[in-house]
């Protein structure tokens, strides 16, 4: 979102000034009501009307450490966040490892090394390619919410 123009603000403070209540000149321009009192708030305190320029936020927090996360990703790119953070010796949370990765482009693996099932597989196995499917892909039955279809022949 860009800053009102000083020409924009001048106008509305021009109407303010000759009498215009706060509604009627928002309405006018198409802003808020809230922004027009604090621009006469602003003026009224210190005389300024322009723009304030931005201010950026704080350095995040994982900069101190993102060459040593980008070197761990390199020779353990399969590390989970918990390991690269026991790994680099860190005491920040697993969601400040995670932005800090994403800031840096890169990524990890999503899970853990879990046990494997002691059961088998746990989705069903892949038929051959080209091998027609031993099952219908429709039943022959119809629900309550189906109407009955014609009978077979």
């Amino acid at each position: 979102m860009r800053a009102y123009s000083p020409d924009l603000r001048q106008r509305i403070l021009d109407d303010c000034d000759r009498g215009l209540t706060t509604r009627v000149v928002a309405t006018k321009y198409s802003v808020s009501e809230s922004w027009i009192r604090r621009l006469k708030q602003r003026r009224r305190l210190n005389g300024e009307i322009s723009a304030r320029s931005a201010v950026p936020g704080p350095k995040p927090s994982w900069d101190a450490y993102a060459d040593r996360l980008r070197q761990a990703l390199r020779h353990t790119p399969d590390a989970t966040l918990s390991e690269l953070r026991d790994q680099l010796q860190l005491t920040v949370a697993l969601s400040t490892l995670w932005r800090a990765i994403a800031a840096l482009g890169l990524s990890v693996k999503k899970k853990s090394r879990g046990r494997q099932s002691k059961t088998g597989p746990t989705s069903p196995p892949k038929g051959n390619s080209g091998e027609p499917s031993r099952r219908p892909s429709t039943r022959n039955t119809s629900s309550s919410s189906m109407k009955p279809g014609p009978a077979p022949t």
